[in-house]
């Protein structure tokens, strides 16, 4: 054969082992691009996802602020009535229950109201409005944002003891939700005289609270302090 011929048909032979060795590397390559790019979106994809979960999640800690501040029920009850309420409150709130103790405490006698010569240790105070009983334990209030205040209704009004504790705490800019308990007269009046005489403190309107442990949830659960 001629060898210019055979000159030819190597040339053609290399040059197209050429051809082919260049588009297999050209296939990887762009076959290892894709698959670059697939695990970065993915990577990107999961990232996105992560950072919505903690989204969600700051979300859900920061929904129900109110349920991030500090809550006390403070009470002052002479029979139990006003404390098993208060106990209500605390099952929905998780806030701290905290008695007001009298120095004295009250008596059967003490608490007779039908004593016909208003001569009962209770009467006496009601109408005494300097009265102040003395509060045998320390109550501290500093560190509360909300508080639930809850007493009985003697004589259409607050026991004289719960004047003693508003007197002796600086609540000033705290907001405080009444709650009593009554066989008869309702709430509006001793909360009529704390707003007029304790200004700086945010009073709610509050609540008589006599109807059972499923009505006292619901009252709590609808406020929004």
């Amino acid at each position: 054969m001629n060898k210019k011929i055979i000159a030819f048909i190597v040339g053609a032979v290399v040059i197209a082992v050429g051809c082919i060795g260049f588009f297999v590397i050209s296939s990887n390559n762009n076959k290892t691009e894709s698959n670059n790019n697939s695990n970065t979106n993915t990577t990107e994809n999961e990232n996105s996802n992560e950072t919505q979960e903690e989204n969600t999640n700051d979300n859900d800690n920061n929904n129900g602020t109110t349920n991030d501040k500090k809550v006390a029920i403070i009470y002052f009850s002479a029979t139990g009535t006003t404390e098993k309420v208060a106990g209500y409150i605390k099952e929905v709130t998780d806030g701290d229950l905290i008695e007001i103790v009298p120095k004295d405490e009250y008596t059967s006698a003490d608490l007779n109201y039908n004593n016909n010569n208003n001569n009962s240790r209770s009467t006496k105070e009601q109408n005494d409005s300097s009265a102040r009983p003395e509060i045998k334990n320390t109550i501290n209030t500093d560190h509360y944002d909300v508080i639930f205040l809850g007493y009985p209704i003697w004589w259409g009004d607050a026991p004289r003891i719960i004047l003693t504790f508003l007197d002796s705490h600086n609540l000033d800019g705290k907001t405080v939700i009444p709650f009593c308990t009554s066989g008869g007269s309702g709430i509006s009046s001793s909360v009529s005289y704390f707003k007029s005489h304790y200004k700086n403190v945010n009073f709610e309107d509050g609540a008589t609270l006599n109807n059972g442990e499923a009505a006292v949830k619901n009252w709590v659960k609808g406020l929004n302090y």
